[in-house]
C-alpha cells in the first residue's frame, strides 16, 4: 500500500559540492531522509517506469536508508531499481552502472572521506543519467522543493532482501540486486593492459601495498589486485568494509593514511602504495619513500597517457579544479590541447566530458578521473599508474623527477584548518573580500600581486555561471595563494589555503615543499590574518 505522509520542511537541506552531508543523528530524525528523497523525486520529470541505481559506501545507516529509498522509489513510480549487493556500491561503480544500463539516474549514499559510525557522518547525493553528480540547476531545484515540502510517498512493505544477488518486487517496482564489483571491474579491464600489469605484479621483484581503509573498496581491491592481477594475498590491507571504517578516518592523505605512509617511507618499503577513501573515488599514490601530489599525479598521467590502451590515440583535453596546481596546464600546452580551469566539485567536469572537450580531469583533493565514467575514480588511478610503471620499468620517483626535469616543478601544498567556528571562518573570508580591491600591485616580501579576485567560472558548454568559488592571489612570477571554505564537512567550517610556486631550475627540485613555499605561507598569514580570525597557530592537516 502506498502511503502519503504529512511532514514539515527542514531548513538545512542545501546540498553542498557533493550532496547533502550531516551527522548520522540528523538523518535519523523523523522524516529527514524521506523529505530529501522526496525532494529529489519532485525535482525530476519523466522517470515513471525508468531505472534508478542505488547504493552506498557501507557506512553506518546505509542499510536503513536504502530500504527507505527503495520503498519511496516504488511509491513514486520508478519501474526498476538496481541496487548493490548488501547495499554496497562505490561511487565510481555506481557511475559505471548508471551509464552501462542507461538508467534515469542514481542515488549514492556516502559522506566520502568523512568519518563514519553511529556518531559519524552520513550523506546522500543524486547522480543524473550521464553517471555524474547533479549540476547546480538540479541541486538548487532539490533544495527549493525541500523548503516547501508537506508530504512524501512511501510504500508499506517488508524490507527487500539485499543479501542475495537476484530479483524481487516491492509493489510494482522491480528490485534487482547486482554484484557490486563485476560491471565496474570489466570496465577497468577494458581500459588498461591487465596482462602487462599482471606481469609486473608477479615478477617476484615488484611489491605492492593497497590500503582500503576499511571502506568500500575492499571487495573491489581484492577482486582486481589479488584475484585478477595475481598480487599476493595480503596485498590489500584493511580490506573488510566496516560501518565505522574500523574507527579510522577514511581520507587518503598523508595524515589519515598514516599506516600506509609509514610503510612506504620505512625500511624495506614496497615499490608502490595506494589508498582510497570511504566511497572509493579518491586516491593516494606513493612510491618507495616518495609522495605523488594529486596535482602532479594528474600531470604525469596526462604526459604518459598514450602508454595506456584506452588513451593510446591521445587526449582531447584536460581539466583541473581552480585550486589544483598548474602542472597539468604545462602538459596540455606541450601536447597542444586545451586545459580547463573549473570550480571545485566533480560536477563541473561533466559537461566538458560529455561534449568531448576533455579526456582526463582531476582535483588537488586526491581525485583523478577520465571519460570512462563521470566521477573521480581511485582504483582507476592506481591501475593507470601501474600500467605506466609496467611499460616504463622505472620507479615512481624516477618517473616524477623526469617529469619535473621536462616541465619544471610546481611546488604545491594545501593547509587545512578544520572544525573552525563558522562565524570566525566567514569573518576571515569577508575581510579578504573587503581588501581585495587594495591588493593588486602590492609587494609582499619577494612577491608582487599581479591579480586578485573571487573566481567565477563560465561553463563553455552551456554558458552557466558559477561565482564566489574561491579567492585567488596571483603573483608576477606565477605563484598563487587561494583561500576557500570547504563544502564537504558536517560541522563547523574548514578553511583551505592553497599555495603554489613554479620552479624551472632542476637544481632546486628536491626542496621540501614547506620550505620552498615558506614565503607564500607567511604571506597567506599576513594577508588573511588567519591566527587573528581563527585563533589557530597551525593548520590541522598539511598535504
Amino acid at each position: 500500500m502506498i502511503q502519503t505522509i504529512f511532514t514539515q520542511p527542514f531548513l538545512d537541506q542545501q546540498p553542498g559540492t557533493s550532496g547533502l552531508r550531516k551527522k548520522v543523528s540528523v538523518f535519523q530524525q523523523s522524516h529527514y531522509l524521506e523529505n530529501f528523497v522526496q525532494s529529489i523525486f519532485d525535482s525530476l520529470k519523466g522517470f515513471e517506469g525508468k531505472t534508478l541505481v542505488v547504493g552506498g559506501d557501507g557506512r553506518y545507516y546505509n542499510r536503513v536508508a536504502i530500504q527507505i529509498i527503495l520503498k519511496m522509489a516504488a511509491a513514486n513510480g520508478f519501474g526498476r531499481v538496481l541496487v548493490g549487493h548488501d547495499g554496497i556500491l562505490s561511487t565510481p561503480a555506481a557511475s559505471c552502472i548508471i551509464r552501462k544500463n542507461q538508467a534515469f539516474g542514481g542515488i549514492i549514499l556516502s559522506a566520502s572521506h568523512n568519518i563514519g559510525g553511529v556518531k559519524g557522518d552520513f550523506g546522500i547525493k543524486y547522480n543524473i543519467g550521464n553517471g555524474g553528480p547533479a549540476p547546480e540547476s538540479v541541486t538548487e531545484a532539490i533544495f527549493a522543493h525541500s523548503q516547501t515540502i508537506h508530504t512524501y510517498k512511501i510504500l508499506t512493505a517488508p524490507d527487500a532482501d539485499l543479501s542475495k544477488v537476484g530479483f524481487s518486487k516491492l509493489g510494482d517496482l522491480a528490485v534487482e540486486v547486482i554484484d557490486s564489483v563485476n560491471d565496474y571491474a570489466q570496465l577497468l579491464e577494458s581500459l588498461f593492459d591487465f596482462d602487462r600489469i599482471r606481469e609486473l605484479l608477479t615478477n617476484g621483484r615488484f611489491r605492492l601495498c593497497i590500503d582500503s581503509m576499511h571502506a568500500v573498496t575492499g571487495a573491489y581491491a581484492h577482486r582486481l589486485f589479488e584475484q585478477r592481477l595475481g598480487a599476493s594475498l595480503g596485498t590489500v590491507q584493511n580490506g573488510e568494509s566496516l560501518e565505522d571504517f574500523g574507527g579510522g578516518h577514511p581520507d587518503p592523505n598523508l595524515v589519515y593514511a598514516h599506516d600506509l605512509v609509514a610503510r612506504l617511507f620505512g625500511d624495506n618499503a614496497p615499490d608502490f602504495g595506494a589508498a582510497f577513501d570511504g566511497d572509493g573515488d579518491r586516491n593516494l599514490i606513493l612510491g618507495r619513500h616518495f609522495f605523488v601530489t594529486p596535482s602532479d599525479s594528474l600531470a604525469v598521467l596526462a604526459a604518459n597517457a598514450t602508454l595506456v590502451p584506452a588513451y593510446r590515440t591521445g587526449l582531447a583535453g584536460i581539466a583541473r579544479s581552480m585550486p589544483t596546481s598548474q602542472a597539468a596546464d604545462r602538459v596540455a600546452a606541450h601536447l597542444g590541447i586545451d586545459c580547463y580551469e573549473t570550480p571545485t566539485g566533480w560536477k563541473y567536469f561533466g559537461n566538458l566530458l560529455d561534449d568531448g572537450k576533455i579526456t582526463l580531469c582531476g582535483e588537488e583533493s586526491f581525485g583523478t578521473g577520465s571519460n570512462h565514467i563521470r566521477e573521480k575514480d581511485g582504483l582507476w588511478a592506481a591501475l593507470f599508474w601501474l600500467n605506466i610503471l609496467a611499460v616504463r620499468q622505472q620507479s615512481i620517483a624516477e618517473i616524477v623527477q623526469e617529469h619535473w626535469h621536462t616541465f619544471g616543478r610546481n611546488y604545491y601544498s594545501r593547509h587545512d584548518y578544520e572544525n573552525l567556528e563558522s562565524d570566525r571562518a566567514h569573518a576571515l573570508m569577508d575581510n579578504l573580500h573587503g581588501i581585495l580591491p587594495t591588493l593588486k600591485g602590492k609587494q609582499f616580501r619577494s612577491q608582487q600581486v599581479s591579480y586578485c579576485d573571487d573566481f567565477t567560472y563560465t561553463d563553455p558548454v552551456d554558458g552557466s555561471v558559477s561565482s564566489h568559488q574561491g579567492i585567488r592571489l596571483g603573483f608576477t612570477n606565477g605563484s598563487r595563494i587561494i583561500f576557500r571554505l570547504s563544502g564537504t564537512g558536517t560541522q563547523g567550517a574548514t578553511l583551505r589555503v592553497y599555495l603554489e610556486r613554479y620552479e624551472q631550475n632542476a637544481a632546486y627540485h628536491q626542496l621540501d615543499p614547506q620550505v620552498a613555499l615558506r614565503d607564500l605561507i607567511d604571506i597567506a598569514e599576513e594577508v588573511a590574518q588567519i591566527r587573528t580570525f581563527t585563533s589557530r597557530a597551525t593548520p590541522t592537516v598539511v598535504t
